[in-house]
């Protein structure tokens, strides 16, 4: 029996570990299809209804596009996907089955921006995340957002 409600309490403990992060108080980004979303900080603004996207001031300081690629099952890059990429190892945060994200732009001054682009499992395809933003946007924040990344969470009808 006792083995039973530690496996329990493991499990438990790990379940929400696997599952998106969304930081209180952000605002949640779905998809023009409503399939994914990701989270951006409050003082995001979202660019338009239903499109998937947010801004931070304008597009030229920090946009995040999230999309939804029905059917289009989820694998991490091989080696050879990842050769062609061209990005180095650093860059390259996570290749697991539970995402993809890696660096695929570096600023090169204060004016140029930083590409990040990531990749989650979603019910019956991919959901993808591109966000492009100067380094006044830290590294943490991105990775924040790309951890918000993942299938939409069903919105509950209101109790009676």
């Amino acid at each position: 029996m006792r083995e039973y409600l530690f496996c329990t309490l493991i499990l438990s403990l790990l379940l929400p570990a696997s599952a998106q992060t969304v930081p209180a108080g952000w605002k949640v980004v779905k998809d023009s299809k409503g399939a994914c979303q990701i989270a951006v900080p409050q003082d995001w603004d979202l660019f338009s209804d239903g499109a998937g996207a947010a801004v931070l001031h304008d597009p030229a300081t920090a946009i995040a596009v999230v999309t939804s690629q029905p059917d289009q099952s989820f694998k991490p890059l091989s080696e050879s996907q990842l050769r062609m990429l061209d990005i180095p190892k650093e860059r390259i945060f996570e290749n697991t089955a539970k995402r993809v994200f890696y660096q695929d732009k570096t600023a090169r001054n204060a004016g140029d921006t930083n590409g990040y682009s990531a990749m989650a499992p979603a019910k019956g395809g991919t959901c993808s995340l591109h966000l492009q933003s100067v380094p006044s946007v830290t590294e943490d924040t991105a990775k924040k957002i790309v951890s918000s990344l993942g299938p939409a969470e069903e919105e509950k009808p209101p109790s009676r």
